[in-house]
């Protein structure tokens, strides 16, 4: 049985998609949802790390996201950053390490070259992950 489930989001209308089929997942459970932000880190080789968005920035996504949740009838819900380099790493580490039981998110429309180049999150996670996930498009 599901009862804790993790959403990744960008803010993206993709990522969208996954947290309104995540919502569903929580209401028809029970299950608590954390929804997740990954500030990917650049640099800080030779020089300072930044991150992809300022606190301000990731704030607002969490924010804004959770809005969504409480709007699509999910009470029982919280929202946490992840700093990381890499974002399919981290989601899956949280998983694990907070006792996560389904993880779902939303991915882009990358096929064939365009998938081999760019990568994807939700392959990694779905590859990687100690649990179920879900992939919403």
């Amino acid at each position: 049985m599901t009862k804790k489930i993790l959403c990744p989001t960008d803010g993206s209308d993709h990522a969208t998609r996954g947290l309104h089929a995540a919502t569903e997942l929580a209401k028809l459970t029970g299950a608590h949802l954390t929804i997740c932000v990954v500030n990917i880190a650049h640099g800080g080789v030779r020089g300072p790390t930044i991150n992809h968005w300022t606190n301000d920035e990731a704030a607002k996504l969490m924010a804004d996201a959770e809005a969504v949740a409480r709007a699509d009838g999910v009470t029982d819900v919280g929202t946490i950053e992840i700093v990381s380099r890499e974002a399919g790493s981290a989601i899956v580490a949280f998983a694990e390490q907070n006792g996560c039981d389904h993880i779902v998110m939303g991915t882009g429309d990358k096929r064939g070259v365009k998938r081999l180049v760019l990568g994807s999150v939700a392959a990694e996670v779905a590859g990687q992950a100690h649990c179920s996930v879900t992939v919403a498009r």
